[in-house]
């Protein structure tokens, strides 16, 4: 098996290549290895999708201890490099951030997703951009000392908050955190709930990091994606959905009078 920084640094390298990094985010170890047996080339876990398959909802409401034993099982059944969707930090404080983030890179994985918002319950909207900041700057030093380039990837949810017809007013609010993010140390930035093409492409070339958005459950080929420039796709909690639809589609049949 790759040691750990070999995974890393094949994912960093995989930002940059020919074609965007597309994540089929999985939720538990055998989810993690059907993936990967499916040729996917990283892994990627969905905070929506782990929380709904250990009976928590989303919103930071497993508690850490699970998250991170759950995410070693994952990062020791596979081969692939493993990032893992940390919400919010799972902490009030950049040193709280950072503490829990030194326990992320002893799970094995690469790298993580750390939200610019509040965990469900403990506000509404997204921090302060020089709140959201000075976490991933905390972030970034706590992983480094441990697995230097650790790759963060900086949510950003104002688009998801927001009405598809007031992306276009709130795009200089995303270009500018994206840039704030990125001196902050961010690997990337994920931009969830921007679909339109013509915006995409705008913070893709105004944004220094490469730029992630989520796929929807229609999504297919990704040329128009990868043509605006983004370097990274990813399903979010679509597939494990699509999964619980299936289940529930059986358990229907199973209850119907033979």
């Amino acid at each position: 098996m790759p040691t750990q920084t070999e995974k890393l640094t094949h994912f960093a390298s995989l930002h940059a290549g020919a074609e965007p990094l597309v994540l089929v985010n999985i939720w538990d170890a055998g989810s993690a290895r059907t993936v990967a047996a499916a040729g996917a080339r990283a892994l990627a876990t969905g905070s929506a999708s782990v929380g709904g398959a250990l009976g928590f909802a989303d919103g930071e409401a497993v508690p850490l201890d699970l998250v991170l034993g759950h995410a070693a099982r994952i990062a020791a059944a596979v081969d692939l490099p493993v990032s893992i969707d940390f919400e919010a930090g799972y902490a009030a404080s950049p040193d709280g951030v950072a503490e829990n983030i030194r326990r992320v890179v002893g799970t094995g994985a690469v790298g993580i997703n750390l939200e610019d918002g509040y965990p469900a319950g403990d506000g509404e909207g997204l921090r302060p951009v020089e709140d959201a900041a000075a976490r991933i700057e905390a972030a970034r030093a706590a992983a480094d000392d441990l697995l230097r380039g650790f790759w963060i990837n900086a949510r950003t949810d104002i688009c998801l908050n927001a009405k598809p017809e007031d992306h276009a007013a709130h795009l200089p609010d995303v270009i500018a955190r994206g840039k704030t993010y990125a001196e902050a140390g961010a690997s990337s930035l994920f931009v969830p709930g921007l679909r339109d093409l013509a915006l995409i492409a705008q913070v893709c070339a105004a944004c220094p990091l490469p730029v992630n958005v989520m796929a929807g459950p229609e999504a297919g080929g990704f040329g128009a994606l990868a043509e605006a420039g983004v370097r990274r796709i990813s399903y979010g909690p679509f597939p494990w959905r699509a999964a619980m639809a299936t289940l529930t589609s059986y358990a229907k049949q199973a209850g119907e009078p033979g």
